[in-house]
């Protein structure tokens, strides 16, 4: 499901892993089929509106942003559709802050879940268990870290859909073997000083968000 402002990366691995399932139908799902820009300015083109979605989906997979994140969160024909369609999909999965508009749509109380690091602590007001992983699945549920994570979230998600070696196959045609020239990917592994340059640059962003998740659940059933 894609939607204005939506972190790009978040779904591009993810989506590329499932292009590579042989015989699955793969739909970029938005709410009109309007070219979508994403938080870098990359535009994707939907092929198919909430109105024309089938209503049973074998894997349901959102991704992240910030502001768009919070946009989508604050949209209730958006949130109406991933309740839905959530509610009835055999997979409901999401990569970085997408977690939260899952949470937001009632699909992850008392499931374990993951998030970016900078939102993993506020998965608690949809009743979620924040996991610090990088991929977490509890039964039907699965959540993967911020942005990059979507890779390795895809690969496990093949290798339910399929198996290993399926999983396998993919990551060798992807050539997936990454040596990053820093190991600062992670809260626990950078420097503490990029770790609260960061924190601080997305400390209003949080605020907001938790503001609205918080809104959300006004209201749910717990």
């Amino acid at each position: 499901m894609l939607y204005p402002g939506c972190t790009a990366l978040d779904f591009v691995g993810p989506h590329n892993m499932f292009r590579g399932l042989m015989g699955a139908t793969v739909r970029l799902v938005a709410k009109t089929r309007d070219p979508i820009v994403t938080d870098t300015g990359l535009t994707v083109i939907p092929d198919t509106d909430f109105a024309s979605c089938p209503e049973r989906l074998t894997v349901m997979c959102v991704p992240g942003g910030s502001e768009g994140t919070l946009q989508a969160m604050e949209d209730p024909e958006t949130m109406a559709f991933l309740a839905d369609r959530g509610g009835k999909a055999e997979w409901v999965t999401a990569v970085c802050t997408g977690s939260l508009l899952l949470g937001a749509a009632g699909l992850l109380r008392g499931y374990q879940a993951t998030s970016h690091w900078i939102t993993r602590d506020l998965l608690p007001i949809f009743g979620a268990i924040p996991m610090e992983q990088r991929v977490v699945m509890d039964r039907n549920r699965a959540t993967g870290g911020g942005v990059t994570a979507g890779i390795d979230f895809g690969l496990a998600m093949v290798a339910r859909l399929r198996d290993d070696a399926y999983a396998k196959a993919l990551q060798l045609v992807a050539e997936y073997d990454p040596e990053p020239p820093f190991d600062a990917g992670s809260p626990a592994k950078a420097p503490a000083e990029t770790r609260e340059m960061i924190t601080a640059m997305f400390a209003e962003f949080v605020g907001r968000i938790c503001g609205a998740s918080v809104a959300a659940t006004e209201g749910r059933p717990r």
